[in-house]
């Protein structure tokens, strides 16, 4: 068995565990309490499967861009320990309301994930529940300026520019490691953009944001993009402007898996 998950290593042909870097994912997991009503979010099978993969029953995850709450579902239904951060008090308290785990704890907090200041909060709720660490941290940020989440100069998704978003991803990736265990993992969830005829490859400036945090990269996943809202029973126009013009239709994105060591 790893030592950083359950599995059974003499029933691995049983594991629903995916080990290949792509993953084809043709409909979002609408079961239990996940729902769609947010734009933006992710869905639900790539936290599941992150945390499958990189944690214990009773381990405990961290989210910094909480948003509508898929990986904290995820987590309590697979029996682990949640903290996350949003800079919106009605998102967080909306999934306060909509956990009820008895077995685990869940804390969240209204918060910006750039600030140091939010991480003292988060050691205290650490403290409190006698926990040294967390064992994985899950980034699903804002794809830059692509959807605007919010009218809060603080939102990633408000950064004046690309450098401005790069430098405060990198800030909540340096304050994650504040509280993350060594050995264990952070898997980050990104999309490129495409702004004024150009590809801007997000995936990579954070990438190399975090390699520079002294992070070692183990894998990168492939995500396919099928049922996008942006693009739902659009696909002929979305084909004839690729074809009328000179580039492609996005259809990927990246899931980063960095360990820290």
């Amino acid at each position: 068995m790893p030592h950083f998950n359950d599995l059974d290593l003499q029933n691995w042909k049983d594991s629903e565990i995916w080990t290949d870097s792509l993953w084809l994912i043709n409909e979002r997991d609408k079961s239990g309490k996940h729902s769609n009503f947010y734009h933006g979010n992710f869905v639900p099978q790539i936290p599941r499967q992150l945390i499958l993969r990189y944690t214990k029953k009773n381990d405990t995850i961290f989210d910094p861009f909480v948003g509508s709450g898929t990986t904290a579902f995820e987590a309590e239904t697979l029996g682990r320990n949640c903290i996350g951060v949003d800079i919106q008090s009605n998102l967080t308290e909306q999934i306060k309301n909509k956990i009820d785990s008895k077995n685990n704890f869940f804390e969240f907090i209204t918060g910006d994930s750039v600030h140091e200041k939010t991480f003292g909060h988060i050691k205290d709720v650490l403290k409190k529940h006698r926990k040294q660490a967390v064992q994985l941290a899950i980034l699903h940020p804002p794809y830059a300026d692509i959807i605007k989440f919010s009218d809060k100069k603080e939102d990633l998704s408000n950064a004046i520019s690309l450098k401005d978003f790069i430098e405060k991803f990198g800030k909540v990736v340096k304050n994650t490691l504040s509280i993350l265990e060594h050995g264990r993992y952070i898997g980050v969830v990104i999309g490129d953009k495409y702004s004024k005829g150009r590809w801007i490859p997000l995936n990579f400036y954070c990438m190399n944001e975090m390699m520079k945090l002294g992070l070692v990269l183990k894998s990168i996943v492939i995500k396919n993009m099928e049922g996008n809202r942006a693009k739902l029973n659009k696909e002929a126009i979305w084909r004839y402007r690729a074809l009328s013009s000179d580039y492609y239709i996005f259809k990927h994105e990246y899931i980063l898996i960095f360990k820290y060591e």
